[in-house]
């Protein structure tokens, strides 16, 4: 169980969080835009704008899912089962929590899950 302060101190982060990834939401957006075919740009540019627009649209994609996953963890902090593993019921590590506020493994179980 987290205290008082821990508490605060990842609500806030979640809510700096939230904040930056709306803004680097709204400038990834901006960068996904489709790529006229009219632009007067070199066969070699164009790919290399179609190659930066798809990166993009990856990091885009992340940044959406981590925002929702930050949204549904925000309520959930003050909730006395926050920050148990769901897996093995052993608490994640205050620091995990402050890197990856929406944790819901530990260390651990994240890693086996990773390789099944």
């Amino acid at each position: 169980m987290l205290t008082s302060t821990q508490t605060s101190q990842l609500s806030a982060r979640i809510e700096a969080d939230i904040l930056q990834l709306q803004e680097d939401i709204v400038g990834l957006e901006a960068m996904t835009q489709p790529i006229s075919p009219d632009n007067a740009i070199g066969r070699l540019s164009r790919m290399d704008a179609i190659n930066t627009r798809s990166a993009n649209q990856t990091a885009l994609n992340a940044a959406k899912i981590r925002l929702a996953k930050l949204n549904q963890t925000l309520p959930r902090i003050n909730n006395p089962e926050y920050g148990e593993c769901d897996e093995c019921l052993v608490a994640i590590p205050f620091a995990r929590l402050m890197l990856v506020p929406e944790s819901q493994y530990c260390v651990a179980c994240s890693d086996k899950m990773a390789h099944l």
